[in-house]
């Protein structure tokens, strides 16, 4: 299953899995076979020429990961100001040089995050209180939703992540219209990088943020809903359970929050005037 803008082949700088001969052992029995496994690889973002984060990421959507990043971070305040991006493959990894307005780079010096970053983390490296505790402002009206569009999104979404169906290693972010309908999948080993491609996608295609709601095949953590609130995302549906700073900042951002979202069951957390329990 291809969705719009999503690439059926990797990128050329490097494969997103790669195959590696394993001893498999079930029942009882050992049995040597070909696996699929997901890549992770060091990718570094560069402003103007000024080092600023290294990600450990899946090498796939990187444009995408370059503006989402940019965006959900307030590095930049519209795709506009993402003037060209530069992907260099090096011995080490992968380098992202990113050119903004100089104003804005000034800014990201003053914030300076220059240290590794793990896949699972979106706050590593951060050097300032005031850049973590982030309160962006509120969201706008967004969509409206019943339950039932709720479960038509989740339910198909298994089927739009073949990089996890291949390695059973990666989280997606999701993007739902008002219908159900899957619109963008992307996926990464991380989860903070799968949202930041979701988002650059999103920015790319002149996407409305809010005629469409967000799922996450995570747990919703406070970066992840910050992510969310900074670029307008009013609704954001999580598979697993949100945190208690998540909660307090979807509910000051007027985000509506919903975790647990599995199979016919959900939690919602705040702003619960976003979803119905039928179609109006």
């Amino acid at each position: 299953m291809v969705l719009k803008g999503q690439s059926a082949k990797p990128e050329a700088s490097a494969a997103p899995s790669v195959q590696r001969r394993v001893e498999r052992f079930a029942d009882g029995r050992i049995e040597p076979v070909v696996d699929w496994i997901a890549s992770e690889v060091p990718v570094a973002l560069h402003y103007n020429g000024r080092p600023h984060a290294v990600m450990l990421a899946t090498p796939a959507d990187l444009d995408d990961f370059a503006l989402g990043f940019s965006l959900s971070e307030a590095i930049i305040a519209a795709p506009a100001e993402l003037e060209s991006v530069e992907t260099k493959v090096r011995l080490e990894g992968i380098e992202l040089d990113l050119r903004i307005p100089p104003p804005r780079a000034e800014a990201v010096a003053a914030r300076q995050r220059n240290l590794t970053a793990g896949s699972s983390c979106g706050l590593c490296g951060t050097q300032q209180l005031e850049d973590v505790v982030r309160h962006p402002p509120a969201v706008g009206p967004g969509l409206r939703i019943d339950v039932e569009t709720l479960h038509i999104a989740l339910s198909a979404l298994h089927a739009a992540q073949p990089l996890n169906s291949q390695t059973g290693a990666t989280h997606a972010a999701a993007w739902a219209n008002g219908g159900g309908e899957l619109l963008f999948v992307r996926e990464d080993v991380g989860r903070h990088n799968a949202l930041d491609k979701l988002i650059g996608a999103l920015a790319r295609a002149g996407a409305d943020l809010g005629q469409g709601f967000l799922i996450l095949t995570s747990r919703a953590s406070y970066e992840m809903v910050q992510k969310a609130a900074t670029v307008g995302i009013a609704l954001v549906v999580a598979i697993s359970a949100p945190t208690a700073l998540a909660i307090h900042l979807a509910d000051s951002t007027a985000v509506t929050l919903v975790g647990f979202a599995r199979d016919a069951t959900h939690v919602v957390y705040t702003h619960a005037h976003r979803l119905v329990m039928s179609r109006e």
